[in-house]
């Protein structure tokens, strides 16, 4: 198990944290997502490590966008 996490800047609402969830849960590896509207915490599982450009990209599809990905 690996946990990685992202800001997430963008996301005003409860639909703006489900986009994001359903775009990085479909990234190949990705086991949980947690996001938290009020941080912009964005916190990723995966069953190995998970490319976190992969999951930068799967954000940016969303609409939204990563503060310093690491």
């Amino acid at each position: 198990m690996a946990t990685a996490t992202y800001t997430v800047t963008g996301m005003t609402c409860g639909h703006c944290v489900s986009s994001v969830k359903e775009e990085v849960g479909e990234v190949a590896g990705v086991t949980s997502v947690e996001v938290d509207l009020a941080s912009g915490l964005l916190t990723v599982t995966g069953d190995g490590p998970v490319d976190a450009a992969k999951i930068v990209a799967a954000v940016e599809e969303a609409g939204y966008e990563v503060v310093n990905p690491s």
